[in-house]
Formats: structure tokens, sequence, C-alpha cells
């Protein structure tokens, strides 16, 4: 074999090594478009996070799931769907909170709440927790004003949890009228809970309440004679999301303040 052919055969060679490795880099092709393997990967990751076992099946699941996901952009793309003004929009809004949730997850990451923590927080709590829960509905606004106004309406005869619906900044009560559900002053941080134990049973609080989440207005639904706290182990885990949001909510409000919105 002379030098030119080796080289070709070489050439060649190279080419067809790097076309595989292309290949075993993506997990599908639909009409001419590749689909990345590390499409699959994510899903893949995602399935087995919330439980499933890697097999074959779920592999082959995630495949035809990824493929059929192909179709439907290239479907979509063709019709000339993407360009309309509400679309591209929402295509744009879609991507902002895939970027921002990496970005809050990277937050926790670097700013874990640790045991020592957790373990101080229940010792607060149950120095705090007297011997009634309280059912209590809040409506959560950013500022004073908003909220001596909804307190206002209140007091005029307009329904608490409609104007909750309306209103709250709240989003895991918004929807339910406000409402929080049963649980001790302890669960609560120390303004809310202190201003929630001086209230009766269908009482609310005439003044804006403020927190590090901003401005509530509380109402006593129902009290009743509590049981005690649950164990350290079994309030745990509940207690480190808690204190993890609040660390969230708590950056989210510093970079606000820091923020020039005009």
């Amino acid at each position: 074999m002379n030098r030119l052919t080796k080289n070709l055969m070489l050439a060649l060679i190279a080419g067809l090594t790097t076309q595989l490795a292309v290949a075993a880099a993506n997990v599908a092709t639909v009409n001419g478009k590749a689909i990345p393997q590390a499409y699959a990967d994510a899903l893949l990751a995602l399935q087995k996070a919330k439980g499933a076992p890697d097999s074959n099946q779920l592999r082959g699941e995630v495949r035809e799931a990824l493929v059929k996901r192909e179709i439907l952009l290239q479907a979509a793309a063709k019709s000339g769907i993407d360009k309309k003004a509400e679309v591209a929009t929402q295509m744009e809004m879609a991507q902002q909170s895939v970027l921002i949730n990496a970005y809050l997850q990277s937050f926790v990451a670097s700013n874990e709440v640790t045991d020592a923590q957790v373990r101080a927080t229940y010792d607060e709590i149950k120095s705090r927790t007297g011997d009634t829960e309280y059912k209590v509905s809040h409506i959560l606004v950013e500022d004073e004003a908003g909220a001596r106004a909804l307190i206002a309406k209140l007091k005029a005869g307009e329904k608490f949890d409609e104007l909750a619906k309306a209103h709250s900044k709240d989003p895991g009560s918004k929807d339910k009228g406000g409402e929080l559900g049963w649980s001790n002053p302890g669960m609560y941080v120390p303004t809310f809970s202190e201003a929630m134990v001086k209230l009766a049973k269908g009482q609310m609080t005439t003044e804006p309440v403020k927190s590090n989440f901003g401005f509530h207005i509380i109402k006593v639904d129902d009290t009743r004679t509590a049981d005690l706290l649950k164990p350290f182990e079994e309030l745990a885990p509940q207690l480190k999301q808690r204190l993890q949001a609040q660390r969230v909510e708590q950056h989210i409000l510093e970079l606000r303040t820091a923020a020039k919105v005009e």
C-alpha cells in the first residue's frame, strides 16, 4: 500500500470513528434531526429522582417520549405557530423560568440549612409552643399601605377569602382563600405568631403585621387544644424545608431591595 492510499484509509477510518462517536451521543434522529443523548440522560435522571428504577424499559420509554416530543416540535415549527407573538413570549418566559429555577437550586445547594440550625429552630418552637392550636387564614401583601387598604375593605364587609384570592402574594394559600390550616404558634415567624395568639376565634388583626415576607392580615378561624409537639426526628424534614424556603425568600428580598426598579 503506497503512502497516499494509506493516508486516505487513515482519514476514512478517522472520519468513520467521528461519525460513530456523534451517533453514540444521540439517542435518536427524527427526519434527520438528532436528539442528543443529554436529553435522555436529563429525563432519565428526573424519572429516577421520582423513584423509578433504572431499566431497559424505562430507557425505551424515555427514548420514545423524546421522539414524540421532537415530532411535535417539528410539526409546530412547520405550522409557523412559533412565530406568533404570544407563543414567542410564552417560550421566552418558559426559558427564563428554567434559568431562575437553576439559579435557585444553585443558591440552595451553596446555602444549605445545617442540622444544628434545624435543631435550634425546633428547640425555639418547643419553648414557644403553648397548649392551643390555631386554624388561621392570612392575606400577604408587599407594602403596609396595601394591607391597610384591604383591612378597610374587610371592615366594610368584604369577604376575607375573596380578597385573599384576589390580592394575596402567598402562592401556598392564595387559591385557598388564605387558609393556612391548623398549626401551633411556634410554627410561624415570631411577629406572626405573637399577633395570632392575641386573637379570639373569628377575629382578625386590625393593623398590618410585618414579617420578612411582607405585611400580613391574620384571621383566626378556629382554635383547639393542641397535641404535644411531635418528636424532633419527625419534624426535622419539615423544619429544614421551611428554613430553606425562608432563606430563599430573604435572598429574593435582598435582591429586590438592591435592584434599581423604575
